[in-house]
């Protein structure tokens, strides 16, 4: 197993988790607030995350084109500064305005902070490769997995601690109004912003800058070698933009669900906060793993072979609870999670030239189906309910991993330890 140990890399796996950190409490954020502070229906929360990640989305392939001119180091720096001051400020707005659509302005400049943030560290993570370019970015999204995975679980903790302690009980059942904590208390989450500083100093003096590259004109094509038709050009974009669509749906779509579909059943703040980073964590440790394959088998079988085996997991996950749901939770991250950085590993080869931009475009238009597919599940769930819903995410999941077989065969190259 190749194991990174390039500074300039673990300044920017750094980043991403932290920077993922506070992109993944969004979502239990967002099912608090909505029961006390800023009254919301699950489309409003589903808009809110769509419109978040559109924002990242959209201005990664800029962020990325930036990066591949120097570097990006003010880029990513800047953008982890972003991400981490905006969800402060997303909570200071909620709790002294109680106003849906003014929180919403802080929360979607967050996304453009974390939009920023992952086409730099696409781009050094694979320059730091040697040689094993799939299995390195398997680790960067790793941290980043890992961070998603760590963020709901601890703001989930951190609002149960803010609302059950002795003062708001005491206080609460005296009916002293004057004294009383307020329900719905954000307590320590707001300064969690302050653990970011290191990380940011880190990607300040670790990401090194690059001189610009003066442009050169394109070769000329022979005019005796043989052409290459619009279709065998288009046909790999074709078949991995249609492989997205379908598994927005499955991730980053239906995730941000997951603790409004258990706290639909009853669950605390830290029971579904939990529950959320199973999955993350699991989809974290499985990235790894089939990222390894990948540097060494055929990357199509291993993305079809993730996405149909994820497909079960969704359908079930919904008519189930305790630790079979935790179970199910494993197995649905696991298996979805497994193909995310081979994506965008394939993305890169495509365009070998422009890595920053390739980075941050596919993973723009992934986070841009997921911020659809957030949108399509929160319209869906207050029709059909959401349980209903989490089973067409499953149809969809495997019919993403049929797509797979689609893509032109990649042959393995040589790597070195």
């Amino acid at each position: 197993m190749h194991f990174p140990r390039s500074r300039q890399f673990w300044s920017v796996a750094l980043g991403h988790m932290a920077n993922d950190i506070f992109m993944s409490m969004g979502a239990v954020l967002l099912a608090f607030l909505s029961l006390s502070m800023v009254p919301m229906s699950n489309t409003e929360i589903g808009a809110a995350i769509s419109i978040q990640q559109l924002a990242g989305a959209l201005s990664q392939p800029i962020f990325g084109a930036l990066a591949d001119r120097r570097g990006g180091r003010y880029v990513g720096a800047l953008g982890l500064a972003t991400t981490a001051s905006m969800f402060f400020v997303t909570i200071l707005v909620a709790v002294t305005t109680h106003s849906y659509l003014l929180m919403l302005i802080p929360f979607i400049i967050q996304g453009l902070g974390s939009g920023a943030v992952h086409p730099v560290g696409m781009l050094n993570a694979n320059e730091s490769a040697n040689g094993r370019i799939a299995s390195n970015m398997a680790y960067f999204f790793l941290m980043g997995q890992f961070g998603l995975a760590m963020g709901p679980t601890l703001v989930g903790v951190l609002l149960d601690a803010a609302n059950q302690n002795a003062l708001y009980q005491v206080t609460s059942t005296l009916h002293l109004p004057g004294l009383a904590v307020a329900p719905g208390s954000t307590g320590l989450v707001s300064v969690l912003p302050l653990v970011v500083i290191p990380v940011i100093a880190m990607m300040l003096f670790s990401i090194p800058i690059r001189q610009p590259h003066p442009r050169t004109r394109p070769a000329k094509r022979d005019e005796n070698s043989p052409s290459i038709s619009i279709w065998k050009l288009a046909a790999p974009f074709i078949a991995l933009t249609i492989l997205v669509v379908l598994r927005g749906l499955a991730t980053p779509g239906s995730v941000n669900f997951i603790p409004v579909l258990f706290q639909q059943k009853g669950w605390s703040p830290s029971e579904y906060g939990a529950i959320t980073s199973v999955f993350w964590v699991a989809s974290a440790i499985s990235g790894v793993f089939f990222g390894n394959l990948a540097d060494r088998f055929d990357r199509r079988w291993v993305m079809m072979s993730t996405m149909v085996l994820a497909a079960p997991a969704f359908f079930l996950l919904p008519i189930t609870d305790g630790i079979v749901a935790f179970g199910l939770a494993v197995m649905a991250g696991g298996f979805v999670g497994g193909a995310h950085s081979i994506i965008v590993v394939l993305a890169q080869d495509l365009i070998p030239a422009g890595k920053g931009f390739a980075s941050g475009s596919i993973l723009g238009f992934i986070f841009a189906t997921g911020a659809l597919g957030s949108l399509i599940i929160g319209s869906l769930s207050d029709s059909i309910g959401l349980a209903s819903t989490f089973q067409i995410v499953a149809i969809a999941s495997a019919a993403s991993g049929i797509m797979a077989l689609l893509i032109p065969k990649h042959q393995p190259t040589a790597v070195t330890v």
